[in-house]
């Protein structure tokens, strides 16, 4: 297979709610010059298309048109979206049978005419579906990131900015381990402008207690849950934090973010996909970062590692 990849083409699969949001952040940031939609449906991906393209004299120039597998074959970078939407009450590892199944007819349809671009899985369950699309895809480690916790850490810092009163470009915060219910806030290494928030509390002088950040991680937890009860889905905060992610592959930043990848012995853990804070360039990931975590941070990581060994037994690869 000798297709020359575009540098800045883009293929979305998936033309839901996520898929649509996606290649909307896309558009407006700016980021790639050709954006392909891809779904079963193909009459909601040409009118997802055409929306957004009636919308180019306000952005910057931009491709956006609805196509199928054979023209993602140049693409730089493939984001899928696509699957069963977790619906109100249900957890997303309880999506890992339906999803799993659809992703088994995803991939071979993806590298049938594309090995040498970057897949980013956004589907729940994340961490589980980056692990089944290494898998099946057979590329390189570096080449295949979910979206991990890169929402959640953007959730994290959100709500540590409304309750400290600063803003949320000076907090800096990440969400590690899996993208769900066993996910693990590093507090050891929060800080607002550069100083560690058990420190930080002192000079705010605003009162909180202990238990207000144990607050603050549980909302970051359950912020799904209750969106998804209120109206039924998210994709706003999610198609943005895929946007800086593609953002940071397209244009070779080198930017940490805490995306999903094969974890390879870090802290011990290994053959499973979690998230930990991660150089993003224009090869994928360029190294994973082993962080200096507490004590309790690393045995919380190691047990969200386990909680999600548990569920990858149900999947066969």
């Amino acid at each position: 297979m000798n297709n020359k990849i575009n540098p800045n083409k883009i293929a979305v699969i998936g033309a839901g709610g996520v898929g649509a949001t996606t290649a909307y952040a896309l558009m407006v940031q700016g980021v790639g010059s050709e954006i392909v939609l891809i779904d079963l449906d193909q009459d909601k991906a040409e009118g997802e298309a055409m929306d957004l393209r009636h919308g180019a004299s306000f952005v910057n120039p931009v491709d956006i048109y609805a196509g199928d597998y054979k023209d993602l074959a140049d693409a730089k970078l493939i984001i899928i979206t696509a699957g069963a939407a977790q619906k109100p009450g249900e957890t997303r590892l309880d999506l890992i049978k339906k999803n799993t199944g659809i992703f088994k007819n995803i991939i071979p349809s993806i590298t049938k005419y594309n090995q040498e671009g970057i897949l980013l899985v956004v589907t729940n369950p994340v961490d589980i579906l980056t692990y089944l699309t290494y898998k099946i895809s057979r590329f390189p480690a570096n080449r295949v990131l979910g979206s991990g916790t890169v929402l959640d850490s953007s959730r994290f810092r959100s709500l540590l900015s409304k309750n400290c009163g600063v803003a949320a470009s000076n907090v800096h915060g990440y969400i590690i381990g899996e993208h769900g219910d066993s996910e693990v806030p590093v507090w050891s290494l929060t800080n607002i402008a550069g100083t560690q928030i058990d420190n930080y509390c002192p000079i705010c002088k605003k009162g909180c207690a202990d238990n207000d950040l144990k607050e603050i991680s549980d909302q970051v937890k359950n912020a799904g849950y209750e969106i998804i009860e209120k109206k039924g889905s998210t994709f706003y905060a999610v198609a943005l934090a895929v946007s800086r992610i593609a953002r940071a592959i397209l244009r070779d930043e080198n930017a940490v973010l805490t995306v999903s990848s094969l974890m390879e012995g870090y802290y011990g853990v290994e053959d499973m996909s979690l998230s930990l804070p991660t150089l993003i360039n224009s090869n994928g990931i360029k190294k994973v970062l082993e962080l200096p975590l507490s004590e309790d941070e690393e045995k919380a990581f190691k047990e969200s590692a386990e909680h999600l060994k548990e569920n990858i037994k149900e999947i066969n690869i």
